[in-house]
């Protein structure tokens, strides 16, 4: 009788060894997601990477609250059929729970008295390339030089903090973000802005990526360095200006593929897996705003120019 039960048994022990554990089912959990928060403080977007769900070698990142940076999840498993992550530090606890209905992620967050449901959508393939077949179309002047009728605050319809002044737009660092009235799709962006000592901002490129701002003339590069795909792409070297000076961003996005040049020198160039910090739309597939970040520290803009990317004039931009 022994025998035979190990015989019965050998095909689902043969299963188990290096496959799914026997609570674990969750293979379908695999996969990045782009999240979608409900009643979001900041009115922020999170992106989540699973990889080995439902085996004893799961993995995941994650952008989310409450900062944004691209971090590996401490821990993260699949229990009940429910996948479940948590983070601990700094006095902090946070569990993040989410089950799937009809193929999206169902979630809650909890820590402390915050409490939030979430949405989870598989990221689209973007398949979009730079490929030298995308003509410019007509330059937008996204900042007018008089005042910030073509943006809005993200958090609120009145963006306190921002000013226009002698033709030159100025956030005094605590003031919510800025977004674009108008979506798009592949384009160039010029950008000339200046910063004091020490500050910090950055542009959302569709609402999602942002472009590092920071005051760091000097310094070694990192993946948080003036120019960077923050958090995800490190600058090449550091092109940076002294604090104070003018300052010029032109930057290429097509598809999933970024090219940032800084001050003349292209220091950052790949691909973009996902979200970043300063996400507010996380419909990747979609058209998507630029956003000006304000609440990390002093910043002035005086020009900002969007040229959309097209296949083939005289079709028009993919705007909305």
């Amino acid at each position: 009788m022994i025998r035979k039960l190990a015989i019965l048994l050998l095909p689902a022990l043969v299963a188990w060894a290096g496959g799914p554990l026997p609570d674990g089912r969750g293979s379908e959990y695999d996969g990045r997601w782009d999240i979608t928060v409900q009643h979001a403080p900041r009115g922020r977007a999170w992106w989540l990477e699973v990889a080995g769900a439902g085996s004893d070698h799961i993995k995941g990142k994650f952008v989310g609250f409450p900062g944004g940076d691209l971090n590996d999840i401490q821990h993260i498993w699949v229990e009940n059929g429910e996948l479940r992550f948590t983070y601990d530090g700094h006095d902090v606890h946070q569990d993040y729970r989410a089950r799937l209905a009809d193929g999206k992620l169902e979630g809650t967050f909890a820590s402390g008295d915050t409490k939030l449901g979430w949405t989870g959508a598989r990221t689209p393939e973007i398949t979009d390339a730079d490929d030298g077949s995308w003509h410019e179309f007509r330059p937008i002047d996204l900042f007018n030089g008089r005042d910030i009728s073509n943006w809005h605050g993200l958090t609120a319809d009145a963006a306190a903090g921002w000013s226009v002044r002698d033709g030159i737009l100025r956030g005094n660092g605590a003031a919510p973000d800025l977004v674009s009235n108008v979506s798009f799709w592949n384009f160039k962006l010029h950008v000339e802005y200046r910063t004091p000592a020490h500050s910090n901002s950055g542009i959302g490129l569709r609402g999602r990526y942002e472009v590092q701002i920071l005051e760091d003339y000097g310094r070694p590069v990192d993946r948080h360095s003036n120019g960077a795909l923050y958090s995800r792409i490190v600058p090449s070297e550091n092109a940076t200006k002294p604090a104070g000076e003018w300052q010029t961003f032109d930057i290429r996005l097509v598809g999933r593929h970024a090219t940032v040049t800084l001050n003349g020198k292209t220091v950052t160039q790949g691909i973009v897996d996902g979200l970043t910090a300063i996400a507010c739309d996380p419909d990747e597939g979609d058209p998507g705003p630029i956003m000006l970040q304000g609440d990390h520290g002093p910043v002035e803009f005086r020009s900002i120019v969007l040229t959309p990317l097209v296949k083939a004039p005289p079709q028009a931009p993919p705007v909305k």
